[in-house]
């Protein structure tokens, strides 16, 4: 069930940093730094370190119990000082009866309540609603459910105003199955943008449509559309087309020897960016020999 909560309150995994085989660590250097991610044996994360500078730098920690995650504290560091008015820690409860609930409570360093939300599930395990108190307030986000033959959607509405709807179908490209996501965002209630993007049967993003609506057409205007394309199963290039330009992204990947590979140098032409990876292993773990009586 995880995997329905708001960003904050996931639970990551290699699959989520395009990381393959058993990585204990994996250093990313960026334009803006350098991000440090660690993982236990099982996959899951467990650390991240953002270094902004030689002094500054915000630490995440992840505590898990039976594979549910039970703690998230958020240490930000500015002069190599901790901040504790910047700092935090979210701590959370299940309750399985008489459906599950989860209540998340959110307390910065310095001892200042910041949040409490509280994750209510149905009994197929759905998240339906999520009342959200602060200083400002208390909120009520529910969300809908809709199938229709081969699609789902599921409706977003926060103190009963309609936010976001998310449409996921099917659909028959010749003899493959493609996945389709329509996603719309809105504002108090009206209609403000959408994207849509189309996955194949492997699960790899092949499109991505961003529209913009137009109040005096009443409809959705393509903006961009991105097409995605691989070369065995790695990404190779994307398409950026709109009305009146088009231009293209070339992706080239190195990658280490390990046994599945990762990829440790991404460079992005004609711009020229790069990002790096260093990717540190857990040992494998030899079989123990059978001895003979």
């Amino acid at each position: 069930f995880f995997g329905m909560w708001s960003q904050e309150a996931q639970i990551f995994t290699l699959k989520d940093f395009d990381l393959n085989g058993k990585v204990k660590s994996c250093l990313v250097s960026t334009n803006y730094g350098k991000e440090l991610f660690e993982f236990n044996k099982e996959g899951v994360l467990t650390k991240t370190v953002t270094q902004y500078n030689d002094t500054d730098q915000d630490i995440t920690y992840y505590k898990y119990h039976n594979g549910e995650l039970l703690e998230k504290r958020m240490e930000s560091y500015k002069n190599n000082v901790l901040d504790e008015s910047t700092s935090m820690a979210n701590f959370y409860e299940l309750d399985t009866v008489p459906t599950l609930t989860v209540t998340e409570k959110i307390i910065s360093y310095d001892k200042q309540f910041l949040e409490q939300q509280q994750y209510h599930y149905d009994e197929e395990g759905k998240l339906v609603r999520i009342i959200t108190s602060n200083g400002e307030g208390v909120d009520e986000t529910t969300f809908d459910y809709a199938t229709v033959k081969n699609e789902e959607t599921v409706s977003t509405f926060t103190n009963g105003i309609l936010q976001k709807s998310v449409r996921t179908s099917t659909k028959k490209v010749g003899n493959k199955t493609q996945k389709v996501v329509l996603t719309k965002e809105y504002i108090d209630g009206e209609s403000n943008t959408a994207n849509e993007e189309v996955f194949n049967e492997a699960d790899k993003l092949v499109t991505s449509e961003d529209f913009l609506y137009d109040m005096a057409e009443k409809e959705f205007v393509s903006q961009e559309k991105r097409f995605y394309h691989y070369s065995e199963g790695v990404l190779s290039k994307v398409v950026h087309k709109t009305v009146n330009t088009e231009s293209t992204d070339k992706y080239i990947f190195q990658f280490d020897n390990h046994t599945p590979s990762n990829w440790v140098k991404k460079i992005v032409t004609p711009g020229n960016s790069y990002t790096t990876r260093i990717i540190e292993y857990y040992k494998e773990e030899k079989p123990k020999e059978q001895t003979s009586n």
